[in-house]
């Protein structure tokens, strides 16, 4: 568990850095870091994911598309949410996509027809066509919700006003990239970064007749609404609106095998140096449009497209010294101080170290000289030591086993395995100043209370004041203290007043996540207020006879794993985090959950599944009943509803117990019978 521990604080952190440049990126326009090393970040955070499948469970990752749109422009919904893609960086990652396609699709030992087109490095917009006509133009945004920017847009003479068509669709929103020429950019007159930076601003200007002077331009390369469907393929839709007059990018091209995604790759890579246009990859996607509806989306990006992006930035420098930094769940994550070295243009002197395990493996020492690659912001991650130019006097490192609190850290052993976990924890809690503060700049963050104006730095600050020192000071802050302060004038203290107040009124989903509890990230939390509705019935955790009855319910609970009951056991066995949440409950007007209710053939159905199918994965299954209105459940109990029996090895156990409860059991031929398939 602690080792579990460790990863999850890493893991968090990781996702900070990523929302802090997604800001920065998408909102603002004024990266700080390269594509390559953003493209690094997000790569250790799926790696994370993939080498500690907890991880995923926890859904944190869910909703890191995008940023927020400003309140420069009039805010408006997308038609369908603009999703971000999932990153491959090699051969093999290509290969577990195609795998991870014919598990999803129950479709064993068959090549993909992919449709590959260039990454640009360009701002995302969405344009919308009703009858022909074009009506709306956003920005990506938070990928839910788009700036307005239509007027800026028209003034790219590229982009059809009108469809040109005796029949055009009824609804057609195209998806786009907007770039400015390497060579434009050259002669542009202003303080602009790069290329991306200058389209971004100019897309943000309010007076459209200045953005007229910028040279944009731009390629589609997908849609979000297309009513009525004419079109089977993505390629297909690309020659579409080519004959429309838009402008495609003229490298698209299907491929259909590993053999040839490489060559692809391999041969736009040579000629990136010749193009007129930033890229930093290829999109392969399934090319067949109705595979893509059936494989879906996960909460932040699609199953059947990927970006393969092109190789990082990498530097050699000398390890000075290692130290160790502690998280919100107590995880002690070592961190090497290097000399300085630049690298993708920005200068850096920390490297990330993962854990103990990984120190031994590498067999990383100070004194050092060691290869690194950036993994997002100013923290690389050491990739291999030199040991050639090691020292004959260097010691292995040996990692300190007392937190920085000075309490004796601890190992968890793990249930399947029965090894220790790589990570050591300290377990003191809130107890520890060093956690204590951590779990502070949680409570505030975007994703939980989503206090603006009051980030990592002003948690340190206020912490360092005494103003704060548990999630409920944060409500009693004395602001005559604060005036004085560098940076607190009047505007700024009264603006925290009002995003404090605002963030009072919370939903009870969000608040669970907000608490901390390890291994219950924001798809968890939403399953639990699912379950208990209110605040008033959650808090019967903090009761002991009635903690006992919502154990037994969550074990039946799908998506909510042993994991997730023992960490919620755990923290509400201490009678300091219960404390400590009654002191927040009481500050707070917390608000009961709301499902969003789905209609369907399964609309308040409890649904379960054993055995394998021929013509589907369960993974699709599952989606299938989420999308008409249904829950699916880990186990028999008197809740379920319906009990779907595969034909490929069904749990004789399961069917027993459904039949002896007078569940409702269908076959195989009946679920698709249901789903008239």
């Amino acid at each position: 568990m602690k080792k579990r521990d460790e990863i999850k604080n890493y893991y968090k952190k990781k996702l900070d850095l990523l929302k802090k440049h997604n800001k920065l990126y998408f909102n603002e326009d004024r990266p700080i870091i390269t594509d390559a090393e953003y493209d690094n970040l997000k790569n250790e955070i799926i790696n994370l994911e993939k080498n500690n499948k907890f991880l995923k469970k926890l859904n944190l990752n869910k909703n890191n598309v995008g940023f927020p749109p400003s309140n420069k422009f009039k805010k408006v919904k997308h038609l369908k949410p603009m999703l971000s893609l999932s990153n491959a960086f090699d051969w093999g990652d290509m290969k577990d996509f195609l795998s991870k396609l014919g598990n999803f699709l129950n479709i064993k030992h068959k090549n993909f027809d992919l449709h590959s087109e260039p990454k640009i490095d360009g701002i995302s917009a969405s344009l919308i066509y009703e009858n022909g006509f074009l009506t709306k133009g956003l920005s990506r945004g938070d990928g839910t919700t788009g700036e307005d920017i239509l007027e800026n847009l028209k003034t790219i003479k590229s982009i059809p006003k009108k469809i040109n068509d005796s029949n055009p669709p009824t609804l057609l929103e195209i998806r786009s990239e907007i770039y400015i020429g390497k060579n434009d950019f050259k002669n542009l007159k202003g303080d602009f970064a790069n290329p991306r930076n200058a389209a971004g601003g100019s897309l943000r200007q309010k007076d459209p007749e200045a953005t007229s002077k910028i040279p944009l331009k731009y390629f589609a390369y997908g849609f979000g609404a297309f009513e009525p469907m004419s079109v089977k393929t993505q390629s297909e839709f690309l020659d579409k609106i080519k004959k429309w007059g838009f402008s495609i990018n003229p490298l698209v091209k299907t491929v259909s095998s590993l053999d040839k995604i490489e060559e692809q790759h391999k041969y736009v890579d040579s000629l990136r140096s010749t193009l007129d246009y930033d890229i930093d990859g290829i999109v392969y996607k399934v090319n067949d449009l109705n595979l893509q509806q059936r494989l879906g989306n996960t909460s932040s990006s699609p199953r059947w497209a990927i970006a393969y992006k092109f190789s990082a930035e990498k530097a050699v420098t000398k390890v000075i010294n290692i130290v160790v930094q502690v998280g919100r769940t107590g995880a002690i994550t070592p961190v090497a101080k290097v000399e300085p070295v630049t690298v993708g243009g920005v200068v850096v002197s920390n490297a990330t170290l993962h854990n103990e395990d990984e120190i031994k493996r590498k067999d990383i020492r100070i004194g050092d000289t060691v290869q690194i690659q950036r993994a997002g912001d100013v923290i690389p991650q050491v990739i291999s030591v030199d040991k050639s130019k090691r020292s004959k006097k260097s010691k292995e490192f040996q990692f300190p086993t007392k937190c920085l609190c000075g309490s004796t850290t601890q190992k968890e052993i793990n249930k399947s395995t029965k090894k220790a976990d790589a990570v050591r924890r300290c377990i003191k809690g809130y107890d520890c100043e060093f956690i204590a503060k951590e779990k502070l700049k949680h409570i505030v963050s975007k994703d939980a209370f989503n206090i603006d104006g009051f980030g990592k730095k002003v948690v340190d600050q206020f912490w360092s004041l005494k103003l704060i020192s548990k999630p409920s000071d944060i409500f009693d802050i004395n602001y005559n203290k604060i005036e004085n302060l560098e940076g607190w004038g009047e505007l700024s203290i009264n603006n925290l007043k009002k995003a404090i107040e605002k963030s009072k009124n919370i939903p009870l989903d969000r608040f669970i996540f907000s608490i901390g509890i390890r291994h219950i990230g924001q798809e968890n939390a939403k399953i639990l207020a699912g379950y208990f509705k209110s605040i008033k019935k959650f808090s019967s955790f903090f009761n002991k006879s009635e903690k006992k009855k919502d154990f037994e319910y969550l074990v039946n609970l799908d998506g909510i794993g042993e994991t997730q009951i023992d960490s919620i056991k755990n923290f509400f066995s201490n009678s300091k985090n219960i404390e400590i949440i009654n002191d927040l409950i009481e500050k707070l007007n917390i608000k009961d959950f709301k499902q969003q209710n789905k209609t369907g053939k399964f609309s308040n159905k409890n649904i379960m599944f054993t055995g394998g199918f021929e013509k589907m994965s369960r993974s699709e299954a599952k989606l299938l009943v989420e999308n008409n209105g249904g829950k699916v459940l880990g186990s028999v109990s008197k809740k379920l509803d319906i009990l779907v029996t595969g034909n490929s090895k069904p749990t004789k156990k399961k069917i027993e117990n459904a039949k002896k409860l007078n569940i409702q059991i269908i076959d195989e031929k009946g679920w698709y019978k249901i789903l008239n398939l």
